[in-house]
C-alpha cells in the first residue's frame, strides 16, 4: 500500500475506533490507538517530504470518482507536491504531539474517548483538505474541519460559554464559507471544471471576461479571487471575521494548539497560496489581501497588549501572525507566507501547550493577574515558554526571526508606496508583539505570587507526558527557521523546491534591503524586553494607573475595538427582533391561528355541537337521518 493512503486514513480509523468503540476498549486504549495512528501518519509524512525534497516526488493518487455529471468531474484524490507535503508534515506532527499531550492534560476528564476521536477526525479532515486536487474535495475538508472545530470548542458542553463560543465559531465561519462556495460555483460556471490544473491553465484565457454581480460589472478573475479570499478570511480569522477565534479559547487547551494555532486557521493561507495561479492575475485581490493582512496584524496586536486571559493573548497573537502570512501572500511572496506558516506552527503550538501546562498547574486559572512568581516551581515550562516567546517575537536566529523578518523585507522590496506602508506596519506590529509576549511571560512567571486560592508550595511541574511534546516543539521553534530558510525562500527555491506548486507571474526580487532596515526590527524586538520588564515587573504603578484610570484608549482596546458590540447592534439584535416578530405576529397569530390551531379549534367546536345530538333519544337520531337523506337526495337531483 502507498504511504499516502496510510497517512490519510489512519487518523480516520483511529477516530472511528475511539468514537464508536471507546467505551468497549476503555479510555487508555483509545488514547494509545489514536496517538499511535496519528504518530505513524506523522512519520510517514516526513518520509513523503523527504522524497519530495530529494527525489522531486510528485503524485496524484485517485481513490475513487466522487461526482461524474456532465462536465462536472470530481475525484477523491491524494495530491502530493511540495506545498501539500509541507502541510502534511505540519498537520500530522502537531496533531500527534497534541494527541500525546492530551493524555496528560485530559487525564481527569470522563469523556477522553470522545475527545481523542474528535482530534483524530479533525486531523483526517485537514489532511483531506490539503491533499485535494479539486475545489469540491477542498470544500469538503474545509467544512469538515469547521464541524470538528464546533465539536471541540464546545466539548465541555455543560458550560454555557463553551456552547456559545462553538455556535459563534460555526456561524461566523458560515459567512466566510458562503463567499467561498460562491467562488467555487463561479469557477465552475466560468471554466466548466473544478480541478485545479484545468482551472489554472484556463485562467490566462479569461482575463478580460466581466460578469454582472449585485448590479455591478466586475472582472470575473477579480471576483473569483475576492470570493475565495472571503472564505479564507473566515477560516483564518482575519479582521471583520475574526471575532470567533478569541471566544474559541473556551475549548480545552490542546484544541487551541491544534486548531487555532497550527492547522485549521492556516487553511485560509494555504488556499491563497494554492490558488496563486489565479491570484497572480488579480492585482486588485492581492492589494486587498495585503490591506486586510496588515490591518489584522496591527489591530490584533493592539488588543493582545491589554488582555488578561493567557489563552486569549495567544489567540490574538495568532490573528496577528496570520495577518503577516496574508500580507506576504498579498505582495506575491507566497513562499515566504508558507515559510512563516511552517515556523509559526512550532512556536505557536509550543506557546499554547505551554500555557496549558501553566493552567494545569494553577488548577484551571487563566488570568495572568492571578499568577506570577512561579518560575522556580515550573522551571521546564518556564524555559520552554521563553523559547516560544523568543521565536514569536523574532529574536535573532530563532525561527520567527527568519520568517517574520523575511515578510517585512519582501514587502519593502516590492518597491511601491503600498509595500513600504505594509513594511512599516509590519515593523511596528513586531514591536507590539514583543511587548505583549514579554508581558505575558513576566506576569505569568515573575514578580510576586498573586493567586489567593492556591498556595505556591503546592505548585508543581506538569507530568512528563505533557512536557515531551513541548520539548519537540521547542526544537522546531529554535531550528526550523535556520535549517529551512534556503529551501523555502532562497533564490533558487522557486525552481528547485516549489516548482509548479506555487506560481510566480513576476519573479520575486532577491535584492537586499539597506542595512539599517535589516537591523531595525531585531533592535526594536531586543530593546522591548527591558521595557516590558520595567513596566510589568519593576514599576507596575504606571500600568496599574492606566488600568484603574480607565482611559479611553485602554477601554477601546480592552473592548476589542468594539467589534462584538457593533455586530450586536448591526446584525444580532435586529435579527432577534425580526425573529421575535415573525414568531409572535406571523407564526402564532396568523399561521397557527388560521392553520393547525384554527383547524383543530374548528373541529373541536363542531364535535362539541355534534355531541349534543348523542343523547339517546330515538327521534333525534331519526331527525339526523332525515337530514342526511334530504341532503343526499338533493345532491342526486341537482346532479
Amino acid at each position: 500500500m502507498e504511504f499516502e493512503y496510510l497517512i490519510i486514513f489512519l487518523p480516520l480509523l483511529a477516530s472511528i475506533i475511539s468514537g464508536f468503540f471507546g467505551k468497549l476498549i476503555g479510555s487508555r486504549t483509545s488514547e494509545i490507538i489514536t496517538s499511535s495512528f496519528v504518530s505513524i501518519s506523522a512519520i510517514l509524512s516526513f518520509l513523503i517530504f523527504y522524497k519530495v525534497l530529494n527525489e522531486n516526488y510528485i503524485s496524484n493518487l485517485s481513490i475513487f470518482t466522487w461526482i461524474n455529471s456532465g462536465s462536472l468531474i470530481a475525484n477523491w484524490t491524494i495530491k502530493i507536491d511540495a506545498l501539500s507535503s509541507i502541510m502534511l508534515v505540519i498537520v500530522t506532527l502537531v496533531s500527534a504531539l497534541v494527541h500525546i499531550y492530551s493524555i496528560g492534560y485530559m487525564s481527569q476528564d470522563p469523556h477522553k474517548q470522545r475527545f481523542m476521536s474528535y482530534l483524530s477526525l479533525f486531523t483526517f479532515s485537514m489532511l483531506i483538505l490539503v491533499t485535494s486536487d479539486n475545489f469540491l474535495q477542498l470544500f469538503f475538508g474545509w467544512e469538515g474541519v469547521g464541524l470538528c472545530s464546533y465539536f471541540l470548542i464546545g466539548f465541555w458542553f455543560k458550560k454555557e460559554s463553551a456552547n456559545a463560543a462553538a455556535i459563534k465559531a460555526f456561524v461566523v465561519n458560515r459567512v466566510g464559507d458562503f463567499g467561498f462556495a460562491l467562488g467555487i460555483f463561479l469557477i465552475f460556471y466560468l471554466f466548466g471544471t473544478v480541478n485545479y490544473e484545468e482551472v489554472f491553465k484556463l485562467v490566462p484565457y479569461n482575463l478580460d471576461k466581466n460578469l454582472s454581480f449585485l448590479g455591478f460589472n466586475i472582472n470575473a478573475i477579480n471576483l473569483i479571487c475576492v470570493l475565495l479570499f472571503i472564505g479564507a478570511m473566515g477560516k483564518s480569522a482575519q479582521i471583520f471575521l475574526h471575532t470567533w477565534l478569541p471566544d474559541a479559547m473556551e475549548g480545552p487547551t490542546p484544541v487551541s494548539a491544534l486548531i487555532h494555532a497550527a492547522t485549521m486557521v492556516t487553511a485560509g493561507v494555504f488556499l491563497v497560496v494554492r490558488c496563486s495561479p489565479i491570484y497572480e492575475y488579480s492585482e486588485f485581490a492581492l492589494n486587498l489581501i495585503t490591506l486586510v493582512g496588515m490591518s489584522t496584524a496591527f489591530f490584533a496586536a493592539t488588543i493582545a497588549i491589554v488582555q488578561d486571559d493567557i489563552k486569549k493573548i495567544i489567540a490574538y497573537s495568532t490573528c496577528s501572525q496570520l495577518g503577516y502570512m496574508f500580507f506576504a501572500a498579498g505582495v506575491g511572496a507566497y513562499n515566504v507566507a508558507m515559510f512563516h506558516l511552517f515556523t509559526h506552527a512550532f512556536f505557536k503550538a509550543l506557546l499554547f501547550l505551554g500555557s496549558g501546562s501553566v493552567i494545569h498547574s494553577f488548577k484551571d486559572e487563566q488570568n495572568i493577574n492571578f499568577m506570577g512568581g512561579v518560575w522556580k516551581k515550573l522551571p521546564y515550562t518556564w524555559i520552554l515558554m521563553i523559547v516560544g516567546t523568543l521565536a514569536l517575537t523574532g529574536f535573532p536566529f530563532l525561527s520567527g526571526f527568519y520568517s517574520k523578518d523575511a515578510i517585512i523585507e519582501f514587502a519593502y522590496l516590492r518597491g511601491n508606496s503600498f509595500g513600504y506602508f505594509a513594511a512599516g506596519i509590519g515593523i511596528f506590529t513586531a514591536l507590539l508583539t514583543s511587548i505583549y509576549s514579554w508581558r505575558l511571560l513576566f506576569k505569568t512567571f515573575h514578580g510576586t505570587f498573586n493567586n489567593q486560592k492556591l498556595s505556591i508550595k503546592n505548585m508543581h511541574e506538569s507530568p512528563l507526558i505533557m512536557l515531551i511534546p513541548l520539548i519537540i516543539l521547542a526544537l522546531g521553534a529554535i531550528f526550523s527557521g535556520f535549517l529551512f530558510k534556503d529551501l523555502f525562500i532562497g533564490p533558487e527555491s522557486s525552481n528547485n523546491f516549489w516548482k509548479d506548486s506555487i506560481f510566480f507571474l513576476t519573479p520575486l526580487s532577491h535584492d537586499h534591503p539597506p542595512f539599517w532596515f535589516l537591523i531595525l526590527t531585531p533592535l526594536l524586538v531586543i530593546s522591548s524586553i527591558p521595557v516590558a520588564y520595567y513596566f510589568f515587573i519593576r514599576n507596575k504603578k504606571i500600568t496599574t494607573d492606566i488600568v484603574n484610570g480607565n482611559l479611553p484608549l485602554y477601554k477601546f482596546l480592552k473592548n476589542k475595538w468594539y467589534f462584538d458590540e457593533i455586530y450586536d447592534f448591526l446584525f444580532i439584535n435586529p435579527s432577534k427582533k425580526l425573529g421575535l416578530f415573525f414568531w409572535k405576529k406571523i407564526d402564532l397569530k396568523f399561521i397557527d391561528k388560521f392553520g393547525p390551531d384554527g383547524i383543530s379549534a374548528l373541529i373541536k367546536n363542531i364535535s362539541l355541537i355534534a355531541v349534543k345530538f348523542q343523547n339517546g333519544f330515538i327521534y333525534h337520531y331519526a331527525f339526523i337521518m332525515l337530514l342526511g337523506f334530504s341532503a343526499l337526495l338533493t345532491f342526486l337531483i341537482l346532479k
